[in-house]
């Protein structure tokens, strides 16, 4: 971000000397993120980074020495790019292809698609019973950040935030069974 007579601003510069330590670990995490979107799709990974990046910098309270906590918002900021794509290009061609993603830490070739926007709105679902729960199974599974890293990013416990990733994951599943009987 330019400050007043073209000068570049602190958290620019702190986010700028962050990024060659931490593009390697978005760049993973964007990957995931269009390995599960449709072929051809407009973005790609470093296209999500790089818009990711634009919109970290607007970021005023971030603390851009804290790895975790830039990953943390980077990957939330992903995956409201993505809905965003996603809800264009649904506004524009209603039935058109959706997005998938797989749950599981370690992707199982025999585990079944799960819809993007499921997930996305399971998710604001989950943030109305417990916002906390949310963000770390939101910070697994979109951030692909560790339980410690987790910990770290909200400020909690690793245990808090192994019984939250415990519990969240459970309930995701449970909804998510529920959606598939009904389809």
């Amino acid at each position: 971000m330019l400050e007043p007579g073209g000068a570049i601003s602190g958290a620019q510069r702190s986010l700028d000397s962050l990024m060659p330590v931490i593009y390697e670990e978005l760049h993973r995490v964007a990957a995931i993120f269009m390995s599960n979107e449709r072929r051809g799709h407009t973005l790609q990974p470093t296209a999500l980074i790089s818009e990711a990046y634009l919109r970290l910098l607007s970021q005023h309270s971030l603390d851009f020495s804290n790895r975790a906590q830039v990953i943390g918002v980077a990957a939330q900021m992903m995956r409201r790019i993505l809905r965003t794509h996603q809800e264009k290009k649904e506004a524009g061609k209603r039935g058109g292809e959706d997005t998938t993603l797989c749950l599981s830490e370690t992707p199982e070739p025999a585990a079944p698609a799960i819809l993007f926007s499921e997930v996305d709105e399971l998710l604001d679902r989950l943030a109305k019973l417990d916002e906390r729960q949310a963000r770390v199974v939101e910070l697994r599974i979109f951030g692909g950040l560790s339980v410690q890293e987790t910990a770290d990013f909200l400020q909690i416990s690793t245990a808090t935030a192994n019984r939250d990733w415990a519990s969240g994951r459970l309930w995701l599943a449970k909804e998510l069974s529920g959606a598939a009987r009904h389809d």
